[in-house]
């Protein structure tokens, strides 16, 4: 649960920078862009709106905070966790899996997706989309596809998770997970 770092003194209970990222990306999720306003989160948090600001001076800073720790926990920390497989279709197949799980808050990402104009948005998911086609393009060229056959599996890989996540959404309980057909498909040469 999102409270578990907060320190309580008295009735009062103070939440810190990472508990206003964590439920504003679950705010996120549950409502997209306008979900993240500082009075409704400080209101469903049973706090003050002086609690978010003394963190952050404006509802931009806290959004960039927010789509800052998305980008570090959906796609570093993932990327770290499949480069402790060995072979690049391990590695492949540990993504396809972490991505395609529908555990992972695919909301989050088709709402950052629906805010793509957003100023505060845009620059970060540019940085996130760029950094996972290229590292999907060297996992492919780690299987000996040659660099443009890469990219191009690259960007199928990218948008089967894109229409799974956005299908989850939208379809609940009509879509299976593809992984093992994925996987098959996309390293056949």
């Amino acid at each position: 649960m999102f409270w578990k770092r907060t320190v309580a003194y008295g009735s009062v209970v103070r939440r810190n920078r990472d508990d206003w990222t964590e439920i504003a990306l679950r705010a996120l999720a549950d409502g997209g862009l306008q979900a993240v306003a500082i009075e409704p989160l400080a209101a469903q948090a049973g706090a003050t709106k002086g609690s978010v600001y003394h963190h952050f001076p404006n509802r931009e800073a806290l959004l960039k905070a927010t789509v800052e720790r998305w980008e570090r926990e959906h796609t570093e920390k993932v990327i770290e966790l499949v480069e402790a497989e060995k072979s690049p279709r391990d590695k492949l197949r540990t993504l396809f899996g972490t991505v395609l799980d529908r555990g992972r808050k695919g909301s989050v990402e088709m709402a950052l997706q629906a805010g793509a104009e957003n100023e505060v948005i845009a620059p970060v998911l540019r940085r996130v989309t760029e950094k996972r086609l290229n590292y999907l393009t060297e996992l492919f060229e780690q299987l000996g596809f040659d660099r443009e056959h890469a990219k191009k599996r690259a960007l199928i890989a990218f948008s089967l998770y894109l229409g799974q996540a956005q299908m989850w959404v939208t379809l609940p309980g009509l879509v299976e997970p593809v992984l093992d057909e994925a996987v098959q498909v996309l390293t056949a040469k």
